[in-house]
């Protein structure tokens, strides 16, 4: 990094090498944008900018203080260091230069979005997420529906201060992982106001078959499914001729949607009558599979996407990809392959008209 380095940057100006600049979660972002993929425009405040608003807030010899010499067994003293730290830089003020570059960045997206203070997701992307070989996503924090230069500026402190949560920073002293090696960026991108949304693996999350794509989906938004509050929607897709080769259709009973009023994503009782229906068409799962084919041969690895239906926008132009990182459970095993055939396109289609095909 050096004084050339921007500040902010939208998010089509990087890529999967601009983790250093934007962190895992943006860069991502970057790269699917850049790979042809439909993905929400947005910004980020990157690590440079986050340098210089600690810096500005002249509190790292204090933070480094609190860290030193934690266990991250003792969980009393890592929450407490947590909180200190915290409550430091979420009262610092950021910088009229820096505030200045996000609120023009800002009014930039609400122009392009058409829409005046387009509501937004700010979302931490720390350096150490979306590795491969990395377990630190889902560390940090990630607001919804904020709107509002103000609410904005709020909010990128809360995920500035998210690296330094009580379980951020004991993973990092239980991995060995420096503090300071370790920056975090903020991304901020505009809202899907989603019909359905949910989860994709284009590896079996249970069984590591490379040869499907697992669909997990809920009405609303995907905090649902993402937090484990419902049993979502559950379908298997063929990974090469994109068949749904299993469906199973759950009870939902909670759902996140948007509170107009307040601006904000609120759980919400789903209809009774609409509990026990199937919660994406069968035309949107065939596309969405298509698409985490594509991410997954884009990167060369089996990928962990979550994804949204946006209902203010017509079909075929209403699916966004919100986030892909590599998954890494299954796709660094050394294994043996899940089915004894070979995986070719034309083995799978003379296998179906030899034995027959479930029909679901």
């Amino acid at each position: 990094m050096n004084d050339t380095t921007p500040l902010v940057c939208w998010f089509e100006e990087v890529n999967k090498d601009s983790v250093a600049l934007v962190g895992g979660k943006c860069s991502s972002l970057g790269e699917l944008i850049n790979a042809g993929v439909r993905v929400p425009p947005g910004f980020a405040l990157t690590t440079q900018g986050y340098a210089q608003f600690m810096r500005d807030a002249g509190i790292l010899s204090e933070v480094n203080g609190l860290l030193k010499g934690l266990d991250h067994q003792d969980m009393d003293k890592l929450e407490e260091a947590s909180r200190i730290i915290r409550e430091m830089i979420e009262s610092r003020p950021i910088s009229i230069e820096l505030e200045d570059l996000i609120a023009e960045s800002y009014r930039k997206l609400s122009v392009r979005c058409g829409v005046p203070a387009v509501p937004v997701a700010v979302r931490s992307s720390a350096t150490a997420e979306d590795l491969p070989g990395a377990s630190f996503a889902g560390q940090q924090d990630t607001y919804l529906w904020i709107r509002g230069i103000d609410d904005v500026m709020h909010h990128v402190r809360r995920c500035i201060s998210s690296l330094y949560t009580g379980r951020a920073i004991a993973y990092r002293v239980k991995m060995g992982f420096p503090h300071e090696q370790v920056a975090i960026s903020v991304g901020i991108q505009k809202m899907t106001n989603s019909f359905t949304a949910g989860v994709m693996f284009t590896i079996h999350p249970t069984n590591g078959d490379r040869s499907v794509i697992v669909i997990d989906s809920n009405f609303g938004f995907g905090e649902s499914v993402v937090s484990g509050e419902v049993t979502p929607d559950h379908f298997v897709v063929n990974k090469v001729a994109l068949d749904i080769l299993e469906r199973t259709i759950s009870n939902k009973t909670v759902c996140y949607t948007v509170d107009l009023r307040e601006q904000k994503s609120v759980a919400t009782e789903v209809p009774f009558e609409r509990q026990n229906v199937q919660s994406i068409i069968d035309d949107e799962i065939t596309e969405l599979a298509w698409m985490g084919k594509q991410i997954e041969k884009h990167y060369g690895r089996p990928m962990d996407i979550e994804w949204a239906i946006d209902k203010d926008l017509p079909a075929g132009g209403n699916i966004f990809i919100l986030q892909a990182r590599p998954e890494t459970i299954w796709s660094d095993k050394q294994r043996e392959p899940v089915s004894a055939g070979s995986a070719s396109a034309m083995d799978y289609i003379l296998t179906s008209l030899l034995t027959g095909k479930k029909v679901s």
